[in-house]
């Protein structure tokens, strides 16, 4: 299949409007897992994702704890040159393997962006990051000005081809884009957290950054056959458990199901329906869907080619404003 793709910023690279995330592919047994993974069907998803035209996957050091990149090297490993996806990292957060549901917090010193970036070489087993982001701010006590500067040394070694952050708000953004051009922002953004349309998504559109949207589906409670009942049967390990609470995620479900009149018309999926939402902003380049087994993403991709009509999007805001789900603008 061929999928529109859209330009990452200035950078050069032209991606899918979906990207195939692999957080969840990371696997269990640590601070934010999903709970266990089959790495074979892990496999099995990646094969398909580029089977249906994906050109880009999205990963960290810290999904999985390294996990994550070792799945996706036996995926490169398997597949030929000229069907392999760009890969996008990040770095960061560390972890401690003695303790693996430990805080994670983030260090971008110099040394250590310099470590975890051949890590990922290393695990990828490639000679160049595709990209590489900061994947979370840190405590301040490095300024970000010196962690940025390593960024564009590692840039300027060739071990990194484009460079792009994370969870950055403007102020930290704009500090980075005073050393060197910020690639990309990868930034959380659904129908359920829409405060980045108004932060950062300005920003973006004025400095020629990409927009990478994570979460669309709000982890899940966008899909169209999500339930209350399936938090309830989660194992234990899955960060979700802890996240989704109500009132709030009664208001989530309620959103999605909302969206179902709209899928209708479209003959398509609630989850399209969500993705295509946010790709109908101005100044966003794609989303990062997660997928554990190759069917979860017949589900979505058809995302990549629904268009929205004036008074879809009118509805959907309507439906944001009546179930009061979430924050953020509506339109």
């Amino acid at each position: 299949m061929t999928l529109p793709t859209r330009p990452l910023g200035t950078s050069g690279l032209e991606i899918t409007t979906v990207g195939l995330g692999t957080w969840a592919i990371g696997g269990g047994g640590w601070l934010y897992g999903w709970g266990p993974q089959d790495d074979e069907q892990s496999l099995l998803t990646m094969h398909h994702a580029v089977e249906l035209g994906i050109n880009w996957f999205d990963t960290a050091g810290v999904y999985g704890h390294g996990h994550s990149e070792e799945v996706v090297a036996r995926f490169l490993r398997e597949v030929s040159d000229d069907r392999r996806p760009l890969v996008f990292t990040k770095c960061g957060p560390t972890w401690d393997d003695r303790d693996p549901f430990k805080d994670e917090p983030s260090d971008l010193s110099p040394g250590n962006i310099r470590r975890q970036c051949e890590d990922s070489l290393r695990r990828l087993g490639v000679e160049r990051l595709d990209l590489l982001q900061f994947h979370w701010p840190d405590d301040g006590t490095v300024p970000i000005e010196e962690s940025w500067a390593e960024m564009a040394r590692l840039v300027a070694e060739g071990k990194v081809r484009s460079a792009g952050v994370s969870n950055f708000d403007t102020g930290l953004l704009a500090r980075c884009e005073a050393i060197m051009h910020v690639d990309s922002l990868q930034q959380e953004f659904s129908l359920i957290e829409r405060g980045t349309a108004d932060k950062e998504l300005p920003w973006v559109r004025e400095h020629g950054a990409g927009l990478l949207c994570y979460s669309p589906m709000g982890a899940g409670q966008l899909t169209d056959g999500f339930t209350a009942e399936r938090v309830r049967q989660m194992p234990e390990e899955d960060w979700r458990r802890r996240e989704f609470r109500e009132p709030a995620l009664s208001r989530n479900l309620a959103l999605r199901d909302a969206l179902r009149p709209v899928a209708a018309r479209h003959k398509a999926s609630v989850m399209s329906v969500a993705l295509a939402w946010l790709l109908a902003w101005d100044g966003v380049t794609a989303t990062i869907v997660g997928g554990r087994r190759p069917e979860q993403i017949d589900g979505w991709i058809g995302a990549a080619d629904l268009r929205l009509s004036s008074a879809d999007l009118s509805e959907i805001g309507d439906a944001v404003r009546a179930t009061r789900a979430g924050q953020g603008p509506v339109a």
